[in-house]
C-alpha cells in the first residue's frame, strides 16, 4: 500500500519562508511524477509545483521566483521550500505522486493517484 506523508508546515509572518517535506513509502522505483498542491477552503484544488518522471520542473507563476521544488529518488522524498510568503489564509498543502506509469503530470490534480493527509500553512500579515 502506498503512503505518502508530508511534514513541515506551520505559521509564519509574510514575508518568510518554509519547507515542506513528504515521503512515498511503499511504492516500487523512484522515477514517477510528482507534485505539491494547496486547497483553500472552499476553492478547487490547485497545482503549486511539480516534478515530472525524468526531472522536469514545472511552476505555478505566481510563486516561480519564490518557491523551489526538489526531488531525492533515493530517499523517495519530495521537497517544497517556500521563500517570501505572501499573506493568507490557512491552507492545505498535499504532495501527491502519480502512477508509474504516467511520464508527464505537471499541475494537474487528476493526474496524480496517491495523496498525502496535508500539511497546513498559516502566513499572516
Amino acid at each position: 500500500q502506498v503512503q505518502v506523508v508530508e511534514s513541515g508546515g506551520g505559521s509564519v509572518q509574510a514575508g518568510g519562508s518554509l519547507n515542506l517535506s513528504c515521503v512515498v513509502s511503499g511504492y516500487a522505483g523512484s522515477r514517477y511524477c510528482m507534485g505539491w498542491f494547496r486547497q483553500v477552503p472552499g476553492k478547487q484544488r490547485e497545482g503549486v509545483a511539480a516534478i515530472d518522471h525524468d526531472g522536469d520542473i514545472e511552476y505555478e507563476d505566481s510563486v516561480k521566483v519564490r518557491f523551489t521544488i526538489s526531488k531525492d529518488n533515493a530517499k523517495k522524498a519530495l521537497y517544497l521550500q517556500m521563500n517570501n510568503l505572501k499573506p493568507e489564509i490557512t491552507v492545505m498543502y498535499c504532495c501527491a505522486a502519480a502512477a508509474s506509469f504516467v511520464l508527464l503530470a505537471g499541475l494537474h490534480s487528476h493526474k496524480y493517484r496517491y495523496w498525502g493527509q496535508g500539511a497546513l500553512i498559516t502566513v499572516s500579515s
